[in-house]
């Protein structure tokens, strides 16, 4: 007497949960994505061998537009500051600083004249200054 089964195996893998986690997935990494650096000016930096352990709490960003026209960015904000501004928010930032420093990130093509303008505001309030570049 020859017993058949009744019951067969179902060899059919379910492709659900499998798609929950790849979509999980890709929306932590947009997520984190965003967060990495969220409001950072794109600028071509100098290059540099040199490199410095103090850490700026303020940054300045100074961008070339062209035709002499200069903007600057506080903190990577995305709103320009005017020149004639620039010295007040520096030191209503750093007026609570125990150690006040400040760093200057600017675009290869800006001239050292924009630059040195910055550095004299960081002189006559005596503040230290950290000008950004990228490793070699």
């Amino acid at each position: 007497m020859a017993f058949k089964r009744t019951t067969k195996v179902n060899s059919e893998m379910s492709m659900s949960s499998m798609t929950d986690l790849v979509f999980l997935l890709l929306i932590f990494f947009l997520v984190t994505s965003t967060l990495v650096n969220p409001n950072a000016l794109k600028l071509l930096l100098p290059k540099s061998t040199g490199q410095v352990t103090a850490k700026p709490t303020v940054s300045v960003s100074i961008k070339d537009w062209g035709g002499e026209m200069y903007t600057y960015h506080i903190n990577g904000d995305e709103t320009p500051t005017q020149f004639s501004d620039l010295e007040d928010e520096l030191v209503s930032l750093l007026q609570s600083e125990e150690d006040p420093t400040f760093s200057i990130y600017s675009d290869e093509s800006v001239p050292i004249k924009e630059v040195v303008s910055i550095m004299n505001i960081a002189k006559r309030n005596h503040y230290k200054v950290i000008l950004a570049t990228q490793p070699e």
